[in-house]
């Protein structure tokens, strides 16, 4: 399950702990910044039924602990990422777009400015 807002000096058996009130603890996974090494405040907690899980989650979602009222729910798999980073929209087109009728070139404007078309255009 996820465990976010986390403190940052939660350790390993501060986590465990906290979560065997509720059921066996298979794993505790400190998420931590790859190049300080600093936890970056969540983790990943794998308990050994499903059951412990909800109990955990009902027991102590919005709960305080170290200071800060954790969020905790049953994680979901990681979606696969590509290769670069994606901002949106497909890779077929180009550059932005402001609301233009990207069909149409330069306009707007009296069309003295020149540049891109930050027009109105249909939608």
């Amino acid at each position: 399950m996820y465990v976010g807002n986390l403190s940052f000096d939660a350790s390993f058996e501060d986590i465990k702990s906290l979560f065997e009130a509720h059921g066996g603890v298979e794993d505790v996974f400190i998420v931590k910044d790859r190049e300080s090494g600093r936890p970056r405040g969540f983790a990943f907690v794998t308990m050994e039924t499903k059951e412990a899980m909800d109990t955990a989650i009902e027991a102590l979602n919005g709960e305080e602990f170290l200071g800060r009222p954790l969020v905790i729910n049953e994680a979901r798999p990681r979606e696969e990422r590509s290769g670069g980073r994606n901002f949106g929209g497909d890779r077929r087109g180009g550059g932005r777009n402001f609301g233009g009728d990207r069909r149409g070139g330069g306009g707007g404007r009296g069309d003295r400015r020149g540049g891109r078309d930050y027009g109105g255009g249909e939608y």
